[in-house]
């Protein structure tokens, strides 16, 4: 018979791991974490692409319950931040709590016995009373909607699926896209390959990057006063916090961050015609910012050219794009993005009286402090519904997900609840009052982003100050959720009032 876990934690990336070591700190030791790979380090694991690294400074980018006084940079690369998740998995003793090689494919809600139960790829199944779905917003890569992708008979590179086999040197490559990863890559490539068209549909916002070298002082007066590390953290928080005015709504300081981005752009591109082709045309914060130093100079590199005609087609030779040319390349690297999952995770999840999460999402995901949904009893949402940061780092969001998930999770656990569902109502009020506040943000100022689905519905960002959001996660209202016992000398359930 399947044992029954406490915690199932489905994901071994930052947050599933950050998950684990929150809920030991509480006393929960029943839980297993499932990782489809073969290794820890989600998203930075995957992404190894050159030039690959964080935009957020990496004493915010990391948990502030695992110090680590031994950055290298400001912004730490992936391969340094993926070394830090294999230490917090070793120094918190996760690791032999992890399942590798196992691939969710279904959840499933037991009423009767108030028990999830997962179904795998491998024919194994996990059954625990409550689910903690780390496996983040971004887990799958994206291969574009191109007509032709599957006639070009040269190499194909996906950002996030890097062929560190391929030899650039001498080759004629093409990069399509001109976000984060994108702007990470080119200046790399530049470096290696013989000649790098850039295909851009849409110019961001570029802001400098001001990455260095950490100094071995400061590593040191780290490691020996917490406090002080501690302090810069804050400082960098409060620093970003300030960011919202300027990203999240459309107020006069969002017109400095504009004049920013164009100084930065005629400081580094002298030719006019570049430039223009540069220039965005749409509010700052509505889609990412990006940041970058060396993106710019590397466009202006003998063997670079930004194209900036919409691609019609791919051929056996290359890309043909709308003005009639051609493009005869070696390689293509297609640094496209991911799949988005608005609609929830990309396999069924069934909760109570059989009801389908991707069906009541398939309008727009909507969840209760973008971590419990109603109708899906114990299941705890890691990176859920609007909890999207414009402005500040993600895992200061996640953090407060995590401290919520730990109270909801030991409360259940502690009275022996046979489930915890949040009520429909609560969650429909808080959701209206979400929708309202996000329509007065940039992000609802007109461009296309990931952000929103097809028809424009916006299910991923939080309308607010990092400061608000963690409020919100503080406050743990039992009254907010129907708490259903079983008496297990009658059978009958009892439900509990706050």
């Amino acid at each position: 018979m399947t044992t029954t876990h406490d915690t199932l934690i489905v994901g071994a990336g930052f947050t599933g791991i950050g998950a684990a070591i929150k809920l030991l700190r509480a006393g929960v030791d029943d839980l297993v974490i499932v990782e489809r790979s073969d290794r820890v380090g989600g998203t930075w694991r995957d992404n190894t692409y050159p030039g690959a690294a964080c935009d957020i400074p990496s004493l915010l980018y990391s948990f502030s319950f695992v110090r680590n006084p031994s950055w290298s940079r400001a912004y730490s690369p992936a391969a340094e931040i993926c070394e830090h998740i294999e230490t917090m998995v070793d120094d918190f003793d996760v690791r032999r709590r992890i399942r590798f090689g196992v691939e969710v494919n279904g959840l499933a809600f037991d009423e009767a016995a108030g028990v999830w139960t997962a179904d795998t790829t491998a024919g194994e199944q996990f059954r625990a009373r409550t689910v903690v779905l780390a496996s983040g917003p971004l887990p799958d890569h994206k291969w574009p909607d191109i007509r032709g992708l599957d006639s070009y008979e040269g190499h194909k590179i996906h950002s996030a699926r890097w062929d560190h086999d391929y030899d650039f040197s001498g080759k004629r490559v093409a990069v399509i896209g001109t976000g984060a990863s994108a702007v990470q890559i080119v200046p790399e490539l530049v470096k290696q390959a013989g000649f790098v068209k850039v295909f851009q549909r849409t110019p961001g916002w570029v802001l400098p990057r001001l990455d260095m070298a950490t100094p071995a002082g400061a590593q040191n007066l780290f490691a020996k006063i917490p406090a002080v590390q501690q302090l810069a953290r804050q400082a960098l928080f409060w620093g970003h916090e300030v960011s919202a005015t300027a990203l999240v709504w459309d107020t006069p300081l969002t017109g400095l961050v504009a004049r920013l981005g164009k100084a930065h752009l005629h400081r580094q591109v002298k030719d006019p015609w570049l430039r223009r082709q540069l220039t965005p045309d749409f509010t700052p914060g509505c889609k990412r910012m990006l940041v970058s130093s060396d993106y710019y100079p590397a466009l202006q590199q003998d063997n670079c050219k930004l194209i900036d005609w919409p691609i019609a087609t791919m051929s056996p030779a290359g890309i043909r794009t709308s003005d009639g040319v051609e493009h005869h390349l070696d390689c293509i690297v297609f640094a496209t993005g991911f799949d988005v999952h608005l609609t929830g995770p990309p396999y069924p999840v069934t909760g109570i009286g059989g009801r389908s999460l991707a069906d009541e999402w398939s309008g727009g995901a909507q969840a209760y402090k973008s971590i419990n949904v109603h109708g899906y009893p114990n299941l705890f949402l890691m990176t859920g519904p609007n909890s999207g940061p414009g402005h500040n780092s993600l895992l200061v969001y996640v953090e407060g997900q995590l401290d919520y998930a730990v109270r909801g999770i030991t409360t259940l656990l502690g009275e022996n609840l046979r489930y915890l569902d949040v009520h429909a109502d609560v969650q429909r009020r808080f959701n209206q009052r979400i929708q309202r506040r996000l329509g007065k943000t940039t992000w609802m100022s007109g461009c296309s982003s990931w952000y929103l689905t097809a028809d424009g519905f916006n299910a991923s960002m939080y309308p607010g100050f990092a400061t608000q959001y963690l409020r919100q996660m503080r406050d743990f209202r039992f009254g907010d959720y129907d708490a259903v016992a079983l008496d297990t000398h009658t059978g009958v359930d009892t439900r509990i009032r706050a």
